[in-house]
């Protein structure tokens, strides 16, 4: 069985005017839903002491998530606001809460390099840890989500396998200058998702195509996550790149047919969000 790790950031998606929270974030998801597809997974990251945490650390429990090495710190969960046109969400306002507390010890990297794959992001703000990360960690995949430039590329590139990118703005000619310059940064891998343009898969044996499939929307986020989970567990069976982006496709659509990343919706009765920023 495939052995896969979620690292990094988590939130407690909060839907405003639903007055709903669900437990979420790109290495929570994935963690989650690689389970859901048949890896064991466990999450390793910082979550509060107070009700979004509870959440998360349950969900995931109940998910059949490995959490021994999550940690809980003094402090509130961070926390997303989002609101929701015809079923597609929209970020109002994030708090980081004390997400990137981790002070990761030596027993930490050992259990990292027990796993046969890490995924972690961009929003999981591990500092400079994360090429030490990639020493200890078997295989990696990072997503830079819509974050990401040249800059950032190179900093992250050649610790990653797999580089996973949101790219719904650019043409194709420019999707695949993007890649290329990622396999010659190091990366095995490149994926850039598109939403309901699809996902484009590149290695150096050249470009796979996989077209967003039909579903009935309930609520699109996590569906780019779900797509990631799809994507590495297939990978990492060995399957072809045509495969493993055809089985992200097929679970991203999944995705979209539930509320929150992956349910366990709780009743949220806090004050709302009245200045917009993300942090």
């Amino acid at each position: 069985m495939t052995r896969i790790l979620g690292l990094g950031d988590n939130t407690v998606d909060t839907y405003v005017k639903a007055g709903l929270q669900y437990p979420g974030g790109n290495a929570v998801n994935v963690a989650a839903m690689a389970c859901r597809l048949g890896a064991s997974s466990a999450y390793l990251g910082c979550v509060g002491n107070d009700e979004g945490g509870q959440l998360v650390r349950t969900a995931l429990a109940v998910e059949g998530v490995d959490i021994s090495h999550i940690r809980a710190r003094t402090g509130a969960n961070a926390r997303a606001y989002i609101g929701h046109v015809d079923g597609d969400r929209h970020f109002i306002r994030s708090e980081p809460g004390v997400r990137a507390d981790y002070r990761l010890d030596e027993s930490d990297f050992r259990y990292i390099s027990a796993f046969d794959h890490v995924h972690t992001g961009i929003h999981s703000d591990l500092g400079g840890e994360l090429a030490r990360i990639a020493t200890s960690a078997r295989s990696l995949s990072f997503d830079a989500s819509d974050r990401w430039d040249g800059e950032l590329l190179r900093e992250v590139l050649p610790h990653a396998r797999f580089m996973i990118l949101s790219a719904a703005e650019l043409g194709k000619t420019e999707a695949l200058a993007v890649a290329e310059f990622c396999l010659e940064l190091g990366a095995e891998v490149v994926v850039l998702t598109q939403g309901s343009g699809g996902a484009l898969g590149v290695t150096s044996d050249g470009p796979i195509f996989q077209p967003a499939l039909p579903t009935t929307v309930i609520d699109t986020l996590g569906a780019s996550d779900g797509f990631i989970a799809g994507f590495l567990t297939a990978k990492l069976r060995g399957r072809s790149l045509k495969d493993a982006m055809r089985n992200g496709a097929e679970f991203a659509s999944q995705v979209c047919g539930w509320s929150g990343g992956f349910g366990h919706g709780a009743a949220w009765h806090g004050d709302p969000p009245t200045v917009a920023h993300s942090a």
